[in-house]
């Protein structure tokens, strides 16, 4: 009998989840209006602390809506964010979660298309700038 492995750990299913984690899965679900736990967390609620820590972090930026707060930032702007920082760290988990995330927000292929040119394009420009050791003239208002 073969199982295909997702990870280097074996993940929690949602039917084997309790106490804490059954109840971070829960607001997982609810929060981001799934029917399923994605296996990022299922892998992360091998550790119950570490699970919950990462979720309330993810949760209180990503869908501070749902905990009260009002960002500047609306939730398009932010899954752009971390679509751009996924694609440029090279993690395809993040990148298809994320792309999904966009579409899902009503981001259309041709504007995926533009966010992924300006990602590779500073991706070339930074790399250059390290590279060269270029010392920054350009410097933000400190206020």
């Amino acid at each position: 009998m073969s199982t295909t492995r997702i990870a280097t750990v074996a993940p929690i299913s949602e039917e084997a989840a309790t106490g804490k984690v059954a109840a971070i899965y829960a607001d997982i679900k609810a929060t981001k209006k799934i029917n399923f736990v994605p296996n990022m967390w299922r892998v992360l609620a091998t550790n119950a602390d570490h699970l919950e820590l990462v979720w309330s972090r993810l949760k209180a930026i990503m869908h501070s809506e749902a905990t009260g707060r009002v960002s500047k930032l609306d939730p398009l702007t932010r899954e752009i964010i971390a679509l751009a920082v996924s694609a440029t760290n090279g993690c395809s988990y993040c990148v298809n979660s994320h792309t999904t995330a966009v579409r899902k927000l009503g981001l259309d292929v041709e504007t995926l298309g533009e966010v992924m040119a300006v990602v590779g394009l500073f991706n070339s420009t930074n790399a250059l700038a390290d590279a060269y050791q270029i010392e920054p003239d350009i410097l933000p208002p400190l206020e």
